[in-house]
């Protein structure tokens, strides 16, 4: 395979990566990004990655990236690659860490590309972990505890966590948002608790919502599980994966509450940046 159809491409501001780019930030960590699946050069819920990065630069770095400057980059990144690809946008400061930008310095941004990723088959057993992310709605970089947590929870024959806040509430998982069913097999529950809004979980709510499919909000404690039809997990990589467990709460098998899931994120028309 040619350099030009590899799958791993590394871009910065839209021009191939050098060492010299890419050194002062082989150790930073103050920086947001989004990840998305591009298939035939396109992807869905452009417009929610686009309004992520531009919500967190606002929050992290006080101004942002234009849309189209975005998707200029993202077109420049995906010209190099195939057409199937996973793509990770990075965005930050070239003021680096511990310092806080003037107002005029632009943001930058990485994205790099790599092969196409669909997600674990499940069924997830998921350990129940007292955790509450910092600036939970943003996408940032430096997480360590998702990764410890991960290890952790599969020491103890998990496949990954599931986070509980402080006030008792499921809120979402290492790099997943929680999705239930409830008992009626008619209703999508989402949980009621500060986490980041995933990008595909607009994507599944929109369509839902074009379903007729009915949804609520709510706050969901471990001591609610048993009353509920059903759980699953969606990030970028797939709008749904059945879960098993959460801690020790078993969950029933529900094939048609994720097969739903999926045809509402198929009906997400798919755009090139």
């Amino acid at each position: 395979m040619s350099a030009s159809q590899s799958s791993f491409i590394v871009h910065r501001n839209g021009l191939p990566a050098t060492l010299a780019g890419l050194a002062p930030l082989a150790f930073a960590g103050y920086a947001h990004f989004t990840a998305m699946q591009v298939r035939g050069g396109r992807a869905r819920g452009l417009d929610l990655h686009l309004e992520r990065l531009r919500v967190a630069s606002m929050a992290l770095f006080g101004r942002a990236l234009p849309d189209d400057q975005v998707r200029a980059y993202l077109r420049a990144a995906l010209a190099c690659a195939p057409a199937d690809v996973s793509l990770v946008a990075t965005v930050y400061s070239p003021a680096g860490e511990f310092t806080v930008a003037g107002a005029d310095v632009e943001p930058e941004m990485l994205v790099r590309t790599g092969p196409p990723a669909s997600g674990p088959q499940g069924p997830l057993g998921l350990a129940a972990v007292p955790h509450e992310r910092v600036l939970p709605a943003l996408k940032h970089v430096g997480e360590v505890a998702k990764t410890y947590f991960l290890r952790q929870s599969v020491g103890k024959g998990f496949d990954d966590a599931a986070f509980v806040d402080a006030r008792g509430r499921l809120s979402e998982g290492t790099i997943w948002n929680l999705v239930f069913w409830d008992a009626d097999a008619e209703t999508v529950v989402w949980p009621e608790a500060e986490m980041l809004a995933g990008t595909t979980m607009g994507i599944v709510r929109r369509q839902l919502d074009r379903l007729g499919v009915r949804q609520r909000v709510q706050p969901v404690a471990l001591a609610d599980l048993p009353g509920l039809g059903g759980a699953a997990v969606m990030n970028s990589w797939t709008p749904g994966v059945a879960v098993n467990r959460i801690g020790s709460a078993p969950m029933p098998a529900a094939p048609s509450f994720v097969a739903l899931l999926h045809r509402a994120y198929q009906m997400e028309e798919p755009v090139s940046p």
